[in-house]
């Protein structure tokens, strides 16, 4: 009986330092409005080193579960770079402002690197940059990722509005 006592609280004893690193992020308002958006969200993460991960499209979420801090950040950086945005729960893991986007008013902004596989991606594009006071016109057309913004307004406005509608943006 002993025996079995010890065994059992060794196992616990291991299981707990096997996951003691364990991380566990949650992307929220990440746009997902469709499969092709679940589909490149997978695409960008699939092959991220020691990161499991479910996306819930209803709930615009990614819950990242990895082996550690470095490991999270790495799938949130890769999320970015495929052209999605969120907000994370967490201090330590986090969504970088890398856009690149100039101080103060533009006249014009060229924007690439933004997921856009579809109309409804268009279309909440547009109604995130067209919420920005200033801007005139854009051409973000569907299935393109690079686009131009015209008008007299601030660039980083820009940034944020497609960053809070869920896209990740580089700034040429």
């Amino acid at each position: 009986m002993k025996n079995v006592v010890f065994a059992a609280v060794l196992c616990v004893a291991l299981s707990g330092f096997v996951f003691a690193g364990e991380t566990t992020v949650v992307v929220s308002h990440v746009h997902l409005c469709c499969k092709s958006c679940v589909d490149g969200v997978t695409q960008a993460l699939k092959d991220v080193a020691d990161v499991k991960f479910v996306i819930e499209k209803d709930t615009e979420k990614v819950t990242l579960t990895a082996k550690d801090n470095a490991s999270a950040q790495a799938a949130v950086d890769a999320m970015a770079g495929a052209g999605y945005q969120g907000s994370t729960d967490s201090k330590d893991v986090v969504m970088k402002d890398n856009s690149g986007a100039p101080e103060g008013k533009v006249k014009k902004l060229e924007v690439s690197n933004i997921h856009n596989c579809c109309g409804k991606c268009t279309t909440a594009i547009e109604k995130a940059i067209k919420s920005v006071p200033g801007v005139a016109s854009t051409t973000a057309k569907p299935k393109i990722t690079s686009f131009s913004v015209e008008g007299d307004f601030d660039a980083k406005a820009v940034v944020k509005a497609l960053n809070d509608a869920g896209f990740h943006a580089t700034v040429k």
